[in-house]
């Protein structure tokens, strides 16, 4: 359907070009024009459709304010070289109005109401923005990843996760007091950082009740990531465009490769789901499921890893007693 209708449309232009074209015995050069000129127009519907509004928007003020510098700066031009401006008119208005269309539309995805309101109290647009949840900031390792420096920009956190912080400090159950009281540590905490800024908004959503749909809605408007360790979170905000930032998968990513046939000694903590398995986990909280080590539960012992399984909880290890491994392996051999 839009196929055929972008068809019409290059004819339509087509058509028009040859009509002028009669008119002033140039026939062919109305043709080709018309064909050029559809071309365009088919190609400018393609763009915007993958473009966002805000975008647009500013590369149409973009253009705008670029023509308007060119514009006024030819008046000056104009007394100095008289006529002669005219050669180079045409040059300036190219220069500044597609240099003021690749800047509006890179400076129009910043473009928000809130943007707006920010600038008329003079509090500017920052570029970079991180929007932190309330379990990623109760998680704490937020923190610790800020301090090593490898996550520098605006960290804002919202009025309303201040506010779910403050309640869970204050809730009755020790345990919920005792988280809430952490994550206002780590925020403290993190505004002492020299080479990252936390800031503290007050937009709100009085509509919106789920204080996670709020997350999103702030994030789509103010063109930032969410910051979170929540899987249902993680899934919502992608759903709907917003890019997210997960502690989680970035633990994941960071912990060290282990390849089937690796020995490493561990300690069997428990035992496994399966008979005769023994359960133990690594330093940054693998788990390594260990045949017929049973018996071996707290001591150490020599595994030797048989294969990796990597799931969206996080990553599992399944091995054997290096002895028994080593013994198959004999086996195999003959």
């Amino acid at each position: 359907m839009f196929l055929f209708l972008r068809i019409l449309i290059f004819i339509l232009f087509v058509l028009s070009g040859y009509i002028i074209g009669i008119k002033y015995n140039y026939e062919y050069y109305g043709i080709l024009i018309g064909a050029l000129f559809g071309l365009v127009a088919n190609f400018t519907e393609i763009l915007f459709k993958k473009m966002e509004l805000r975008s647009i928007i500013g590369g149409l003020l973009g253009i705008s304010c670029g023509l308007l510098f060119a514009y006024l700066l030819i008046l000056p031009l104009k007394l100095l070289l008289g006529e002669d401006v005219k050669t180079i008119y045409f040059s300036l208005m190219a220069v500044f109005g597609y240099g003021g269309l690749l800047l509006g539309l890179k400076k129009g995805k910043m473009l928000s109401l809130a943007g707006i309101f920010r600038l008329f109290r003079g509090q500017g647009v920052e570029e970079n923005l991180k929007l932190l949840d309330t379990s990623v900031i109760i998680d704490g390792r937020i923190a610790d990843v800020g301090e090593t420096g490898f996550l520098e920009g605006v960290f804002i956190v919202p009025q309303f996760i201040l506010q779910e912080l403050q309640h869970i400090a204050d809730a009755a159950d020790s345990m919920k007091r005792a988280r809430g009281r952490r994550g206002l540590d780590i925020l403290h905490k993190m505004q002492k950082m020299p080479h990252i800024t936390v800031k503290i908004v007050e937009e709100d959503f009085p509509k919106i009740k789920e204080v996670d749909a709020k997350l999103v809605a702030l994030a789509k408007i103010l063109n930032a990531k969410v910051v979170t360790n929540d899987f249902n979170l993680n899934k919502v905000a992608e759903l709907q465009g917003v890019s997210v930032l997960n502690i989680n998968e970035l633990a994941n990513a960071l912990k060290p490769v282990v390849l089937p046939g690796e020995s490493m000694r561990v300690f069997i903590l428990k035992e496994g789901k399966e008979y005769n398995q023994g359960v133990a986990y690594l330093d940054d909280g693998t788990m390594v499921v260990v045949e017929n080590a049973r018996k071996l539960i707290s001591k150490n012992a020599d595994v030797t890893v048989t294969s990796v399984l990597q799931t969206t909880a996080g990553r599992m290890i399944f091995a054997k007693l290096k002895e028994d491994y080593e013994r198959e392996e004999a086996r195999a051999g003959k």
